[in-house]
């Protein structure tokens, strides 16, 4: 994996004005702030401690370019070795390595936001976690549903016509509910962090026999609900288990190492917005052991809800995050090209090599393993108020 690490595979492709932040370990000192500035990773921690507090500035994107005109600002890596020594299997702990970019954030996630992946979820269900029957449940929902849910705006008058249709076929499913009904599912994705960053192993339930990776972009967000950013993720995904019982959603979701962020936040300004966000389509690839590849994509121009709408649904009257949230806006691509034989599916085998990328914000690489397998999360929230209180940065 070390050698797509790399600045040139790994930034967005106008990386020269782009304003990225993220976390990067120094060894004999723990998680520091940083901002990618000339190929080097620049230490911000005389304008925030955290990356959440760097969020609830006014002006983030300016105490950013202010803290890099800054002589005081220092240069504390190199952002080519910093990417290299991220690779989990091959990394010196006697240097930097990347972390994921946020820390004190709630990591939340949107699901069934795409008609495509609301298809599979439902098929996951018919298919009570049986990835051997996904094929003929698959032709059976298509003969059903037909075109009915195309260009449905989830909420709306259509949308509850298409909703009494479907119950009087005997169709509906709890997924078509908050695919298409007026509430998005909003659920938690990982603890606060527990969320791994570039380079770093990804977990899979040990237990799973059908899963996936689910490439995604993740909105940072304050905690006022003001949109500032964006990051490539991965919401590492159990099929079997939530096909079984949508109530194991939270074993399905979050195991050790099963959400991984980065490679950066990209900030909001003046050449990056959620216009752009808007646009983007994120590819996946996944580089097997055995020599298996797969390759998809996730249009955001297809999705069935509006990022802002999501955004408003995660923070507002109803729910409050103080230090504010990484949201997930789910994905469209839900894998089902056959690995193991035919009508089997897709489903990750240890050693699988997974890139998400997307030009705007660069590439998020990853290995899957067993998630008892992958480092254990041990630095929680109260190590960092250590960490940083022994640093006398709070």
């Amino acid at each position: 994996m070390t050698s797509i690490l790399t600045p040139a595979q790994s930034l967005p492709r106008d990386a020269e004005r782009a304003t990225l932040v993220g976390r990067l370990w120094l060894p004999d000192v723990g998680p520091v702030l940083v901002a990618v500035h000339e190929g080097g990773l620049h230490d911000l921690s005389r304008v925030a401690a955290t990356a959440s507090q760097l969020l609830e500035l006014d002006d983030p994107v300016g105490a950013v370019r202010e803290a890099l005109r800054d002589e005081r600002t220092q240069r504390v890596a190199s952002l080519e070795q910093a990417l290299a020594n991220s690779d989990e299997n091959r990394r010196d702990r006697q240097h930097p390595w990347l972390l994921a970019p946020c820390d004190l954030q709630a990591v939340k996630a949107s699901g069934v936001t795409f008609i495509a992946s609301l298809l599979e979820r439902v098929i996951e269900e018919q298919a009570r976690g049986d990835a051997s029957k996904a094929d003929a449940v698959r032709a059976a929902l298509s003969d059903v549903l037909g075109d009915n849910l195309a260009g449905i705006v989830p909420g709306s008058e259509q949308a509850a016509k298409v909703k009494e249709v479907l119950i009087a076929q005997g169709a509906w499913s709890q997924y078509l509910e908050v695919g298409i009904g007026p509430d998005a599912e909003i659920f938690t994705k990982a603890p606060v962090l527990a969320a791994v960053g570039t380079g770093a192993d990804v977990g899979i339930h040990s237990a799973s026999v059908w899963n996936n990776p689910e490439p995604e972009v993740v909105l940072a967000v304050d905690s006022r609900g003001r949109t500032l950013g964006a990051a490539l993720g991965n919401d590492v995904n159990l099929r079997d288990f939530e096909g079984r019982s949508a109530l194991l959603l939270g074993k399905a979701k979050d195991n050790n190492a099963s959400c991984s962020i980065g490679p950066f936040i990209r900030l909001f300004d003046a050449h990056f917005g959620i216009d752009d966000v808007r646009r983007i389509t994120v590819a996946l690839r996944v580089l097997g052991p055995e020599g298996f590849t797969l390759d998809g994509a996730s249009s955001l121009s297809q999705i069935s809800r509006d990022p802002l709408d999501l955004v408003a649904q995660a923070i507002g009257p109803h729910h409050a995050y103080p230090d504010g949230l990484m949201l997930f806006l789910g994905t469209m691509f839900a894998p089902t090209q056959d690995r193991h034989g035919p009508g089997q599916g897709f489903t990750h085998v240890v050693g699988d090599q997974v890139t998400i990328s997307a030009p705007e914000l660069g590439a998020l690489h990853n290995r899957v393993v067993h998630a008892d397998q992958a480092p254990r999360w041990t630095f929680g929230i109260g190590a960092l108020m250590r960490n940083l209180a022994g640093r006398g940065i709070i």
